[in-house]
């Protein structure tokens, strides 16, 4: 194809924790990149998808959730988002359908504009409202002269998407494909194996554990004509958690080994044996030698 007609760039995924970047993104690519749950936070890492069509191919960050940060691996969290942001060429922004602007979202859109990129704004969730509440909303948003276009979608009914990725497109620099065609994403698959363990981990515990906690993979071992070997470690803070995390007679976690395998063999297409481990490294989020060694710091 004439790479003059060929569509490439990158686009970040910005706004709120628990907005809904991560199901957008899986959405968008139909396969699962990152890790959902309902609570905010869930994605730590700058997580890239890659959409490849017959005249495009966007490359997706999926970054944390703009927060006040509270501690290092937060602070290492936030920096992240502000990187996609001078990095990207489009600038996806997220907020949630409402009858007025939250003023967070209201004050990260100036930051989302001076970073310089296009920028098109993405109102999630409007199954949820009427479509005459959200309009002072819209409103305000298009009284942004910076502002590319606005799409109302509902990411997880999959409603307006078809829409936003024709806007993605358009707003685009004409280039060459960067990667191959069937490539979904750059991370090797032992990142995916821990996330989809850390999502597990956010889905069934109470509020201060998934915050605590880091999945670390300690062995992949493919194993052709058997099950892959997979022993996972799980971080957390205290001996407390451990405790929780475990369960009595270690229940918990096993139904934490069973719901991830589960996962884990729809992923990979083959049997997997996942053992999971649980270890104490006390205050790892404030331990800017843990943070560089989980692969949140440079």
């Amino acid at each position: 194809m004439d790479s003059q007609t060929f569509k490439v760039g990158y686009v970040a995924i910005v706004g709120q924790p628990n907005v809904g970047k991560s199901t957008l993104l899986n959405q968008l690519l139909n396969f699962k990149v990152s890790a959902v749950t309902k609570r905010p936070q869930t994605t730590r890492h700058q997580i890239r998808g890659i959409l490849t069509g017959d005249n495009h191919q966007v490359m997706f960050f999926d970054t944390p959730g703009l927060l006040q940060p509270k501690y290092k691996l937060q602070v290492a969290m936030v920096k992240a988002a502000q990187r996609a942001l001078r990095e990207a060429d489009v600038v996806l922004f997220m907020v949630e359908a409402a009858a007025e602007p939250d003023s967070r979202d209201v004050a990260f859109l100036d930051e989302i504009l001076s970073a310089g990129s296009k920028v098109i704004l993405a109102i999630n969730k409007v199954d949820r409202i009427s479509k005459n509440e959200i309009l002072p909303l819209i409103d305000f948003f298009n009284s942004s002269k910076n502002m590319a276009t606005i799409v109302p979608i509902s990411a997880l009914k999959r409603d307006g998407l078809d829409d936003l990725k024709n806007e993605i497109i358009v707003a685009l620099p004409e280039g060459i494909p960067r990667y191959a065609p069937d490539q979904v994403m750059d991370h090797p698959e032992r990142f995916l194996v821990a996330e989809l363990i850390r999502e597990k981990i956010f889905q069934r515990y109470g509020e201060e554990i998934p915050y605590a906690t880091n999945v670390v993979i300690d062995e992949f071992r493919e194993n052709p004509g058997g099950k892959d070997f997979i022993r996972a470690i799980i971080i957390v803070e205290r001996k407390t958690q451990k405790g929780i995390l475990i369960g009595h007679q270690g229940d918990a976690l096993k139904q934490v080994g069973q719901e991830a395998r589960s996962e884990i063999e729809l992923l990979l297409g083959r049997p997997v044996f996942l053992e999971l481990w649980v270890k104490v490294r006390e205050k790892w989020r404030q331990d800017e030698k843990a943070l560089k060694e989980y692969g949140y710091l440079d």
